[in-house]
């Protein structure tokens, strides 16, 4: 497994090792052993899939909030996304800041994301599907949303057309108008 500690160190990029041959490949996506070694203990209770039908189509930016914070471990079953993880972590170095990772089935990237991080994605290809994994199980009432396109985050989403959202990513208030329930704490 490589892993590769990105700009906000919470943030992980997780690249498993592929073995093939003429079959196709055989990956191990995680390995809690392996990962709690390099400080990663997560305890995984929910794994989800989505499928998005058209490019250009934005889910996020998500979270849930404490008591049912949620860590994600997230990759790409078929086609290509643009992952961002953004931190909103009261009193984080980084609050505010955030990473973007193109995850595809081609090259097997995953994105960690630890609570306290806002979760969103564009589809760059037709029918993509993403797959994730959670350390918490759904809990509607402490779901939430930040507008994608907050001008003060200003993530570059790499659309060329009007983002393809849900009335409720639509309707998302702006970070300015938002009181995280997260705390950062130092390692």
């Amino acid at each position: 497994m490589q892993i590769e500690r990105t700009d906000i160190p919470d943030l992980v990029i997780l690249t498993p090792r592929r073995f093939g041959d003429a079959r196709g490949f055989f990956s191990e996506s995680w390995n809690n052993r392996v990962m709690a070694d390099h400080g990663l203990d997560y305890n995984f209770v929910q794994d989800n899939h989505s499928l998005s039908a058209q490019v250009g189509t934005v889910r996020g930016l998500h979270f849930q909030a404490p008591p049912h914070a949620q860590a994600k471990l997230v990759r790409c079953g078929r086609g290509r996304l643009f992952d961002v993880a953004v931190d909103i972590r009261k009193g984080s170095p980084t609050f505010g800041k955030w990473v973007g990772v193109e995850l595809s089935f081609e090259n097997g990237k995953q994105l960690m994301i630890p609570a306290g991080f806002l979760h969103g994605f564009v589809t760059r290809e037709p029918d993509t599907e993403i797959i994730y994994k959670c350390t918490d199980y759904y809990a509607p009432e402490t779901d939430g949303a930040i507008r994608f396109d907050d001008p003060d985050i200003a993530i570059d989403w790499g659309l060329d057309d009007a983002a393809i959202l849900s009335d409720k990513d639509a309707a998302a208030p702006l970070m300015r108008d938002f009181d995280s329930p997260f705390s950062w704490e130092r390692h």
